[in-house]
């Protein structure tokens, strides 16, 4: 177990000390009016931890507050790690991002597009070309999410149970599986749609490493990096730092809701949301990021890998909003574009908030978020446990009042 700990004042790094109690007071406001339980929020600058607050609960009901050692389950903020275990693979030349997904993956093979129809009476075509690797990785393979209501095919991935991604009781293996039974949104790398297309890429890179997901995550990414408080599970020494997870109620409070089976280890391995982490470990992948490729002495991937990763993948430059699916045709959208497994802003004039240009980071369902602004060698993370119903439009305040903050 570690903590993280403030390592220099604001002002030593260039930001403004009053600045970043606003944006304290901001939050803590959401935690007043009991739309959030608690948060941790760290900002560090050059690499220096240089603002750093908790506040509120981890736990209502047991009244236990948020330390720097609360566990945290971040969702999709797994997309990135997941990412770097498959670009490791790359670079030892063992997976191209230019591979057909079928060659490592058989049942992918001769996917289909979805023309028409319902139920039974789905009419598809083949597709123009075959998944790649890297379309798995920057979201354009044409998979989408059970969840969501703008397509037909949102509705065959819900009538085959994924309303939720996975199956019942199904491993990755078999997950998989069912994905590849079910017909494209689009022609592979032909639009942009937020997709379990990260839980594909955990499978591959099992079936690539010979390992299952969480020893290879393990072996290479979190053991190297000691993110010794990060995993698919919690041990049992560390489920008193876990915090309960909650969802907005009907008075536009927050109730405890179930979460991901963290007790034990999971038959189903999600690369696309399974991990549970630290502050601490959030940081250290970060800093990972931040350095290119390099902590503490340890390389894992080289700086031309995490360059290509950081940049924006999308043709002629486009965001997310011009390339994406009518899901994705929202305000929050213009300005960023996406690299592999993070978000990248293409155009600061365009953002909903303010940012620096090539900032990159990725969010997870339960309102935790991190972000790497290089221009300003900035990083932010912020971990609550809310699922909310409808955006909390924390994350817009939280880049303003970071922007406010610096001064050089």
């Amino acid at each position: 177990m570690a903590r993280l700990r403030q390592d220099c004042d604001p002002g030593e790094a260039g930001l403004d000390a009053k600045a970043l109690e606003r944006l304290d007071r901001h939050v803590a406001h959401f935690v007043d009016r009991g739309r959030l339980p608690g948060f941790l929020v760290s900002i560090t600058r050059g690499g220096r931890i240089v603002h750093l607050t908790t506040y509120g609960l981890r736990d209502v009901a047991a009244g236990l507050p948020v330390e720097t050692d609360t566990l945290w389950r971040i969702y999709s903020m797994t997309k990135p790690v997941t990412t770097v275990a498959a670009l490791l693979l790359v670079e030892e030349g063992r997976l191209s991002l230019d591979d057909p997904l079928e060659r490592h993956l058989p049942v992918f093979a001769g996917p289909r597009v979805y023309v028409s129809g319902s139920g039974d009476e789905v009419r598809t075509r083949p597709a123009a070309g075959p998944i790649l690797i890297r379309h798995l990785m920057t979201h354009t393979a044409g998979l989408t999410f059970g969840f969501y209501h703008s397509h037909p095919v949102d509705a065959l991935y819900r009538a085959a149970g994924l309303q939720f991604s996975v199956p019942p009781g199904a491993d990755l293996a078999e997950t998989t599986d069912v994905y590849a039974g079910l017909p494209l949104q689009f022609d592979p790398g032909t639009r942009w749609n937020y997709s379990v297309a990260s839980n594909v890429l955990g499978r591959v890179v099992e079936v690539v490493s010979g390992q299952p997901l969480d020893a290879f995550f393990a072996e290479r990414i979190l053991g190297p990096l000691g993110m010794t408080d990060t995993g698919f599970c919690v041990a049992d020494e560390q489920t008193g730092r876990l915090a309960e997870l909650y969802g907005e109620s009907d008075d536009g409070g927050i109730e405890p809701i179930p979460g991901l089976p963290l007790r034990g280890r999971p038959r189903f391995l999600s690369g696309s949301g399974g991990l549970v982490a630290s502050a601490h470990d959030v940081h250290r992948f970060m800093e990972l990021l931040r350095r290119r490729g390099e902590l503490d002495g340890t390389r894992l991937l080289a700086p031309e890998t995490v360059d290509l990763m950081t940049r924006n993948h999308l043709p002629g430059g486009a965001d997310l909003r011009a390339f994406g699916t009518p899901a994705h045709d929202e305000p929050g959208n213009d300005g960023v574009g996406f690299g592999l497994g993070v978000s990248v802003v293409v155009d600061p004039a365009r953002t909903q908030a303010p940012s620096g240009p090539g900032t990159y980071g990725w969010s997870g369902v339960a309102t935790t978020t991190f972000w790497v602004d290089p221009s300003r060698d900035l990083t932010l993370q912020f971990m609550t446990q809310v699922r909310p119903r409808s955006s909390l439009k924390i994350y817009p305040e939280l880049k303003r009042l970071v922007h406010e903050a610096v001064m050089d």
